[in-house]
Parts: C-alpha cells; sequence; structure tokens
C-alpha cells in the first residue's frame, strides 16, 4: 500500500537560495531510489515543501537512511527555522476516487 508524506522545512530568511538549492540537488537521486513514486519540491516565501509517495513503508524506510537525505539535512539543517515537520498521511477518499487521492 502506498505512503503519503508531506515534508514541511522552512528555511531562515538569508538561508532560502542555499536551502532552495540543497533540495533540488536532492530530487534526482531521490527519485531513482526503489518505491519513489513521487518527490516532488513545492516553494511559497520561505517554506519548502516535499510532498512524497512511496510505494510501501519498507521504501519510506530505506528512503530515509539514503546518502541522498543524509546529505541533504546535513547541508541545510543549520539553515532551517526549526525542525522540519514530516508527516506521513493517509487517503480520505472522496468524490471522483481517480481525484480524489494520489495515485503510483
Amino acid at each position: 500500500m502506498p505512503v503519503v508524506v508531506v515534508a514541511t522545512m522552512t528555511a531562515k530568511p538569508e538561508s532560502v537560495d542555499l536551502v532552495r538549492d540543497a533540495c533540488t540537488q536532492a530530487i534526482e537521486a531521490v527519485h531513482g531510489e526503489p518505491g519513489c513514486q513521487l518527490y516532488a519540491l513545492h516553494e511559497a516565501d520561505r517554506t519548502f515543501v516535499f510532498v512524497e509517495q512511496w510505494a510501501d513503508a519498507d521504501a519510506l524506510q530505506t528512503h530515509s537512511t539514503a546518502p541522498a537525505i543524509g546529505t541533504l539535512f546535513g547541508t541545510i539543517g543549520e539553515h532551517l527555522d526549526g525542525a522540519p515537520d514530516i508527516k506521513m498521511l493517509a487517503p480520505v477518499v472522496a468524490g471522483d476516487p481517480a481525484k480524489g487521492q494520489l495515485r503510483p
């Protein structure tokens, strides 16, 4: 069963470009990880949001210890305004099922 994750991070005002660059550099490697179905970065002001979908909990677990993630958080850790907020979500499907949930 797919696992959806939303990871939100806020950059310090002087670090927005650095955080954006580090996040975008991680994307290609993460896209190549087993079980990655979606890993999309979004931005608003100083806030960066990854919307992710993994094939299953094992794929997400592997991702959490992958080199790209270690490098990313090693680079941006001190440039964030607080800790990242990472939530695993369960779909609440309503309306048209094709439009009411992320799909692999």
